[in-house]
């Protein structure tokens, strides 16, 4: 038994070669979730329960979906970890630059949607605040 958790040292085993025969190596954070049997198992748990019972799209649309989700994120070594996974699995460079132009496009309008929302929002502000902070008699005088 690991001391952290009621996990054996087989189940804890067993666990990572679930993964391992996913994705054809252990990806770096379930690596270091080996520390957390408990913490590991569930993560394990839930992503198999997201790819195996949800059977709505086949793996090599869930990759390509997990490169584009990954590249919008800018985690680095897990674009690197999907792109090598979807290789292997025959998916083309075609597919794959698709995904990543997708999530950019995405990612791109974002960040133009939150921003330019957000100057938006300042500027109502602002220009309330500038309403509210002058009185009527003022401002028909001419002075502010």
């Amino acid at each position: 038994m690991n001391e952290k958790s009621s996990i054996s040292d087989e189940k804890l085993c067993e666990l990572m070669e679930i993964v391992e025969k996913r994705y054809g190596k252990v990806p770096y954070i379930i690596e270091k979730m080996k520390n957390n049997p408990k913490l590991l198992e569930s993560k394990i748990n839930y992503d198999e329960a997201v790819v195996d019972e949800y059977k709505h799209i086949d793996p090599k649309t869930a990759e390509l979906i997990s490169i584009a989700v990954v590249s919008a994120l800018g985690c680095e070594h897990c674009i690197e970890f999907h792109i090598e996974a979807a290789k292997k699995m025959g998916i083309s460079e075609e597919q794959i630059m698709t995904a990543v132009l997708i999530a950019g496009s995405l990612s791109n309008s974002a960040v133009l949607s939150k921003s330019t929302r957000a100057l938006q929002k300042v500027n109502n502000i602002l220009k309330y605040d500038e309403n509210s902070l002058s009185c009527p008699e003022c401002n028909i005088s001419g002075i502010k």
